[in-house]
């Protein structure tokens, strides 16, 4: 019986004749010693209830200091770390999206037809009533000034100008600039390496504070990139860099990392075909976080009710989901060293839990679709083990006794056989194994595991009896 490298990070996009790999709910770790195997296959964290504030979703949320700030329906909220919610001021809108921004004592909030102001110091919220303000989507903070788009604005000549304001609640009319490269639309401002970047529609600039006492903010011509924004809640921190799901010259949609002024396309061929055939990218929102030492940045897609993730360490794509649909998790953020979602049905916060193998106490499924077994000739495999950590049952319940399924494909993973379900092990049963007689003879075997009990995943590989 030979071990085979089954499991790799290819991706099902254009056919499944090239290849037919998936992995939903589980992540790959590549080793850097070659013990038993170069590459693991670990869950993707659970979820903790944190907090709930109702049935419909939440609008933002970011953490300063010891508190985490909420926006729901037309509220401020913050939260502590005991979960008490208090009320802070309300909004004029109770719906979409809203953005959150800071500079340590004053909290700026944007929802695209208002501004408003909170001060941390003496617990005062404002809505901006200044003259010369002009709504936008979405805000940021540089070097002394709070940064904000005018997409919100009834005239279109404001859609690719941004504005600035010491305190964010006052603004001088003459205080603005427009995009400098191309006369496309401004879709979000960020603040990254001490740059303000504006993402336009087919461009995106870089801008400087130069201290010049009219107008602070200079343009910096030579680094603009000629790729646009898709989506406006697809950009997000990521390593030392920025990731934002970009629109190409040509029209195609490509998820990219930034390297300083230099986008690279992560998103690869097989997902790019995948997104790219989506009846609607423009509603995309992603968030990245760390999970043990792997960067990981999650974006979903509402209408394709889809959610992909990507992990910056081995460069690999895997779905995650939840129940079968798009994850619950929309807006992302760190606080108090714990990573905090919040759902896209309502109003719950969860933690991300790599040590928790359920979603707020419903179970996960999980799957993993291996490489093509393929030859010219019938090929036969008599018997199939896989090789996964046993003897992680819990104490009682589900998962008491975990299962994986088998499903085998003999035409290239296009359909499947019937469902083989075998154990790996009740809790202290590390001698276990899961293994599969009389697979059957096909040119081209794919072969697919699922679970769904919450119990810890490490799949390092299998082990095949073959004959051709």
């Amino acid at each position: 019986m030979a071990r085979f490298p089954l499991f790799g990070t290819g991706l099902k996009g254009k056919s499944a004749n090239a290849t037919a790999q998936n992995r939903v709910n589980l992540y790959l770790e590549n080793r850097v010693e070659n013990d038993k195997t170069v590459m693991v296959a670990y869950n993707t964290p659970g979820k903790v209830f944190v907090v709930s504030f109702g049935d419909t979703p939440i609008r933002g949320m970011r953490s300063i200091g010891d508190l985490n700030y909420v926006v729901h329906r037309g509220t401020l909220y913050s939260v502590n770390n005991a979960a008490v919610k208090t009320v802070l001021g309300v909004l004029l809108t109770t719906s979409g999206r809203v953005s959150m921004q800071d500079n340590g004592n004053i909290l700026q909030i944007v929802d695209g037809q208002y501004g408003y102001t909170y001060n941390i110091s003496t617990n005062v919220f404002a809505q901006v009533t200044d003259p010369d303000f002009v709504p936008g989507f979405t805000n940021s903070w540089l070097q002394g000034y709070f940064i904000k788009d005018r997409r919100g604005s009834t005239n279109k000549i404001e859609w690719g100008r941004f504005d600035i304001s010491t305190d964010g609640s006052t603004y001088d009319a003459l205080d603005f600039a427009n995009a400098e490269s191309n006369p496309d639309y401004i879709v979000a401002v960020f603040v990254d390496h001490g740059e303000a970047i504006f993402f336009g529609q087919e461009t995106t600039e870089f801008w400087t504070n130069s201290g010049t006492p009219d107008f602070p903010l200079a343009y910096q011509g030579s680094a603009t990139i000629e790729w646009g924004l898709a989506a406006r809640w697809s950009v997000t921190k990521f390593r030392d860099s920025l990731m934002f799901l970009a629109r190409n010259k040509m029209g195609q949609v490509q998820v990219v990392q930034l390297n300083a002024y230099t986008p690279q396309i992560v998103s690869g061929v097989d997902l790019g075909y995948i997104i790219n055939r989506y009846a609607a990218v423009e509603d995309a929102t992603a968030f990245s976080y760390m999970l043990n030492e792997h960067p990981m940045y999650q974006i979903n897609f509402p209408t394709a009710n889809a959610s992909w993730l990507y992990d910056g360490s081995t460069g690999a794509w895997s779905q995650v989901n939840s129940s079968g649909n798009r994850d619950r998790a929309e807006i992302g953020g760190l606080y108090l060293n714990n990573y905090l979602v919040t759902d896209y049905q309502n109003g719950n916060i969860y933690k991300l839990d790599g040590d928790v193998y359920s979603e707020n106490g419903m179970e996960i499924q999980r799957s993993i679709t291996t490489r093509h077994v393929a030859g010219e000739e019938y090929i036969g495999i008599g018997r199939i083990i896989l090789d996964i950590e046993p003897g992680v049952g819990l104490i009682s319940g589900q998962g008491s006794n975990p299962q994986v399924m088998l499903e085998v494909s003999k035409d290239g993973g296009h359909t499947w056989g019937q469902q083989l379900w075998r154990s790996f092990g009740k809790i202290g049963e590390y001698k276990a194994r899961a293994y599969w007689n009389r697979i059957g003879s096909s040119r081209d075997h794919v072969y697919r595991f699922s679970f769904s009990d919450p119990v810890k995943i490490v799949i390092l590989g299998a082990y095949m009896d073959v004959a051709t």
